[in-house]
């Protein structure tokens, strides 16, 4: 039976924060509309799971300067994200504590990933870590955030969507609120930071 996001993050929890990286930021190649709101909230799960000692990956995508995603390839995005670029890194805001998980994605030139378990070990990872249940936010909510999710319910694991750190492309208007519909349709649990820690005082 799983267990309510009110209850917080317990043992068996991990934290997922998916490609919070600059060129995803205002004023990078591949800009989510107000993309830098993530980086506090993200910073407030941050925090809570450190302190809980519980585990915490971040992903990011990681491409080779030919990917398959980019225009000059045949593909929909402008170059982005090239590994080892400023574009690449994660947001300056975004402190990571020390022991979190970097997993990288769409590092291969052929082949695109949405999805942090996509081409990784995540999973098996995951799962020799002893985690059930992962809290998941990030950028965008109708991109790597949606098929992060999708694929966490396909290999078993609860998912809580924490909705406040997320925020949509919106390609075509309404995309993220139809990807937040499908997240929760798969089984996901919608919350934001007050309700996995009700009696606690949100920090800036």
């Amino acid at each position: 039976m799983p267990h309510s996001p009110s209850l917080g993050p317990v043992a068996g929890d991990a934290l997922i924060v998916v490609d919070v990286q600059n060129d995803f930021l205002p004023g990078g190649a591949l800009a989510v509309p107000r993309g830098d709101e993530v980086v506090s909230v993200v910073g407030r799960y941050l925090r809570l799971f450190h302190e809980r000692a519980l585990p915490i990956y971040a992903t990011r995508d990681w491409h080779p300067p030919n990917h398959v995603s980019f225009r000059e390839q045949g593909g929909p995005w402008p170059p982005h994200c090239v590994a080892g670029t400023l574009g690449a890194a994660f947001a300056p805001g975004l402190r990571l504590p020390p022991g979190t998980v970097v997993v990288n994605k769409a590092d291969r030139p052929d082949e695109d990933a949405y999805s942090a378990f996509q081409g990784s070990d995540l999973a098996g990872r995951l799962r020799q870590a002893g985690i059930r249940r992962l809290f998941i936010g990030g950028l965008a909510t109708d991109y790597c955030v949606l098929n992060t999710v999708r694929d966490a319910r396909n290999e078993g694991f609860e998912v809580v969507l924490i909705t406040d750190a997320c925020r949509a492309i919106d390609a075509k208007p309404g995309d993220g609120a139809a990807a937040e519909l499908e997240m929760r349709r798969l089984g996901a649990e919608a919350a934001s930071f007050t309700d996995l820690l009700p009696s606690a005082a949100v920090r800036a």
